[in-house]
């Protein structure tokens, strides 16, 4: 039975997340998901999609299966649930194949709700077998626009969603912030949908006032943003390097600034997280790996000192500012820099299929990975040693490795946790003669064995908080004991590590077997060159409405102007310009300074603003500046 069953969505939403109504669309989506239906749910940035899957999954017997390329989202989402009282789990790149199978065994065979999966897991034989002993309700897509060969996130380890169907009676709820109407076309037919539910909520944002500037003094531009606008803001740059610089930059002119970037720990990035959403940090500065998940209501201004790619990564990151309804901006910041640094990525984005070919080979050469061998592989990976060896250029080698994801040949992990793990080398009577000399060292052990499986066959992932908490330690304190107790050989002691992570996805291919899709290769060409276009297009357009071109690429055709965009207050003071021109020559040399309210109403009220009183205003103004006589009445 599922844990809510005889319950209704919205009591469930109220017991378990204190909502007492649902946010637009949600209940929509629930209700689809409850009915059995296939459902695409098209949601902005902020809109809770979260609630849509785990409301209806607590609602019937079984786990859901969550499928997202997200593994900090997944980490957060996981610890989220359980801190509410529902048991959750993940399995994801970092985790060992021991670490794996308990992990499956406990979804398969005990009372957990919800599975969380990053895609590459999807194909291995160990899930496979897994999931057809699984009670599954629902098969979740996070990120769906990632399994559409138009998005522009593809990933080929997204296809295997539809093999599983195949495997499970599950009906989908698959989710997405961005989506072009060919992309949410794609996303229902890759997915198998049985009949094609579509429920997507208005991308408008009222509140959000969308503002491009080319300046060429991007730094003061900021610096007169950051010191103009109150509250809490966010900035996107395209290099770790510059995070770290323009946050100095800030601190030095007296602002409350720090930087976010994969490379950091993950107890570093997460003290950081935490700080902002407090406000004890105001700005961060940032590449696109901070803000997934996070829902910090507050956000006064999301600024974008380098422009992205495409309008889908650009409408995801500015999204993330005002969701509390009050006036947000998100501001562009470009010069001509920028377009020939996209002209430049166009061109090397995708390398020679030759080159892709050769990267290919040099990646497992570096691992002496023989041919026919290496399948479900995990190698911790850096990049820029990788390039050191071969002599390569960082950016050509790494859009190869990004071809070589699209094309099902391996998953790079650029922020990947490897938790700490214990192994105990003695057996249980060696361990009960030996004679510590601190007490602390018998509590750890005994801690470890009554609350850890399998310590004594294979490495076992460990909290360290728990752990910590329980024997009365800080987190480095019990890291010194864990390495004392290896010193002694009592244990097999591998610390927690923050990598980048390549995985494997089959066994070393020959030349002549090596597929690389030409047709394929064209096609995301041709992709990625139109949605950089049309982000270009976007910063360089100055007659139309921010939103509508954005609203109008996502689908939402003929929208209103939105009034608040650099562009549309551009249009309103040069209309209120020419207004006040035309009325002071009506009045000083048509009428020749005689003229009734009736005069000017007749002539020019078709012509004012949607308030029906504007000449008035506008006629008062002139006479009080002394620049039409009064009226005659």
């Amino acid at each position: 039975m599922g844990i809510c069953e005889n319950m209704a969505p919205l009591e469930v939403l109220s017991e378990y997340w204190g909502y007492d109504s649902f946010r637009p669309c949600q209940e929509d989506i629930v209700n689809a998901a409850l009915d059995g239906r296939d459902v695409l749910a098209i949601l902005p940035t902020g809109g809770g999609k979260s609630v849509c899957f785990q409301v209806p999954a607590l609602m019937r017997e079984g786990v859901a299966i969550v499928v997202t390329p997200l593994i900090a989202l997944m980490k957060d989402q996981v610890q989220n649930l359980n801190d509410r009282g529902i048991k959750a789990l993940c399995v994801n790149a970092g985790m060992g194949r021991r670490e794996v199978e308990l992990t499956l065994n406990n979804a398969a065979y005990g009372d957990f709700k919800f599975l969380y999966v990053s895609p590459e897991r999807l194909a291995t034989r160990v899930f496979q077998n897994y999931i057809q002993e699984m009670k599954v309700n629902f098969i979740v897509v996070d990120e769906a626009h990632c399994i559409s060969q138009w998005g522009y996130d593809f990933r080929p380890d997204y296809l295997q969603i539809g093999k599983i169907r195949d495997m499970v009676d599950a009906p989908v709820i698959a989710l997405t912030a961005t989506a072009t109407p060919q992309v949410a076309e794609d996303i229902m037919e890759k997915l198998c949908f049985q009949e094609k539910t579509l429920i997507k909520s208005g991308f408008e944002r009222p509140n959000l006032s969308y503002i491009v500037r080319k300046v060429e003094d991007k730094s003061g531009q900021l610096l007169n943003i950051c010191s103009s606008v109150p509250g809490t803001g966010v900035v996107y740059v395209r290099s770790r390097k510059k995070t770290e610089e323009l946050s100095a930059f800030l601190r030095a002119q007296g602002h409350s600034a720090s930087f976010y970037h994969a490379g950091l720990g993950s107890d570093s990035r997460a003290d950081r997280q935490e700080k902002w959403k407090k406000g004890e940090i105001r700005i961060m500065v940032c590449t696109n790996a901070f803000g997934m998940g996070i829902d910090k209501p507050d956000v006064r201004f999301v600024v974008h000192f380098d422009v992205p790619d495409s309008p889908e990564a650009y409408f995801q990151e500015a999204g993330r500012g005002g969701r509390d309804g009050k006036r947000s901006f998100a501001v562009m910041l470009w010069n001509s820099t920028d377009i020939k640094r996209m002209k430049q990525i166009a061109t090397v984005s995708f390398p020679s299929l030759e080159y892709i070919e050769d990267i290919y080979h040099k990646v497992h050469s570096a691992y002496e990975i023989p041919y026919d061998t290496g399948a479900g592989r995990q190698l911790k990976f850096n990049l820029e040693e990788f390039c050191k060896k071969y002599g390569l250029q960082r950016s050509s080698a790494y859009y190869a490795l990004t071809y070589l994801e699209r094309t099902d040949h391996l998953t790079l992990f650029e922020d990947v946790d490897i938790s700490t793990k214990v192994q105990i080398r003695l057996d249980r009577n060696e361990l009960y003669d030996i004679e510590f000399q601190d007490p602390k060292m018998i509590l750890l052990l005994e801690t470890l064995m009554r609350k850890y499986t399998g310590l004594f066959s294979f490495p076992v992932p460990i909290d360290e908080d728990y752990i910590a908490g329980r024997i009365g330690v800080t987190v480095p304190m019990l890291r010194q004991l864990l390495y004392n107790l290896a010193l002694e050989h009592v244990i097999k002691y591998i610390p927690s590590d923050h990598a980048t992570v390549l995985f494997l996805h089959h066994d070393r291919l020959r030349p002549k077997n090596i597929n690389l899709d030409p047709e394929r290769y064209e096609m995301l060409k041709a992709a990625s060159n139109t949605r950089m276009q049309k982000m270009m297009d976007y910063i360089t357009e100055e007659d139309v409405c921010r939103s509508s071109y954005l609203l109008d690429y996502f689908g939402q055709k003929e929208s209103a102007d939105c009034g608040t965009c650099d562009v549309c207050r551009s249009s309103k003071k040069s209309s209120d310009s020419t207004l006040k021109e035309s009325v002071i020559k009506f009045v000083n040399e048509e009428m020749s300074g005689s003229y009734t309210l009736e005069d000017v109403a007749r002539r020019f009220g078709s012509q004012t603003s949607s308030d029906s009183d504007a000449y008035i205003h506008l006629l008062r103004r002139l006479i009080d500046e002394g620049t039409i006589p009064a009226s005659c009445s």
